[in-house]
């Protein structure tokens, strides 16, 4: 499934939310929704809801039918997905109203995601995503990217929380990307001030121009060969061997 959220809540306990982006029909969805569910309960002992999130009326009204599974005469399980679209979900285009109730504005922004109000939602949302100013704003700002998929609204919603972290790895947003690129750089940061330690404890000066060279050098192999070159290199200038 695309997101499972788990749901604490003062009154009614925890559940776990499933949440699917659906963008057409597709019946093959029936059966996996069913053991979604059947799966969740058995292995979280949590009660599961569904939640398919449509970006159009016609995927909505079919996504809303219940999945009955069994025989004619006898019907042993049915899945009834909570479904939100543009036919059920207002368009939330103020930001102190998305700011009241975030998630709400963020579901709101994937159900319209077809509809020609979208920048005017993912405006409001932005507004909302960063007031708030915490790990939740973050978290929610992430999933809308991800739920918008391969769409020119996720090309503006990348554009608008390009100074948040991330919390999904591996869903290969411009969030993800922005720390990846950070990490790596700290890292190649870091192994290049080890080379340069390495070769002082070893009494190796090294020239103004060499120093320069390897503090500058982003490439995480090239240094790891420098790293192992200065253990035994008798100058500076050894260390760029063959290059």
């Amino acid at each position: 499934m695309d997101t499972l959220l788990r749901v604490d809540t003062a009154e009614e306990g925890s559940f776990l939310l499933a949440v699917e982006a659906q963008g057409k029909p597709d019946q093959d969805k029936w059966s996996s929704w069913t053991y979604y569910l059947a799966h969740l309960h058995a292995k979280y002992a949590l009660p599961p809801i569904l939640l398919v999130v449509c970006k159009d009326k016609a995927t909505e009204s079919w996504a809303a039918e219940p999945i009955r599974v069994g025989v004619s005469v006898h019907t042993s399980m049915v899945v009834f997905p909570l479904v939100l679209g543009p036919g059920n979900v207002p368009a939330v285009t103020d930001p102190d109203e998305a700011a009241e109730d975030l998630p709400l504005a963020v579901f709101t922004a994937l159900a319209h995601a077809k509809d020609p109000v979208l920048p005017a939602i993912l405006d409001a949302l932005a507004a909302a995503v960063v007031n708030a100013g915490d790990e939740a704003g973050k978290r929610w700002a992430e999933f809308t990217e991800i739920g918008l998929g391969d769409t020119r609204a996720r090309a503006l919603w990348r554009h608008l929380m390009a100074t948040y972290t991330p919390r999904f790895p591996g869903s290969g947003t411009l969030i993800e990307e922005t720390l990846i690129e950070g990490e790596a750089k700290g890292r190649a940061e870091g192994r290049a001030e080890d080379i340069l330690r390495i070769l002082d404890l070893r009494g190796i000066e090294v020239a103004d121009v060499d120093r320069e060279r390897i503090t500058a050098c982003a490439d995480l192999e090239t240094l790891g060969t420098w790293f192992d070159r200065a253990v035994t290199a008798a100058s500076g200038q050894e260390l760029f061997a063959d290059e």
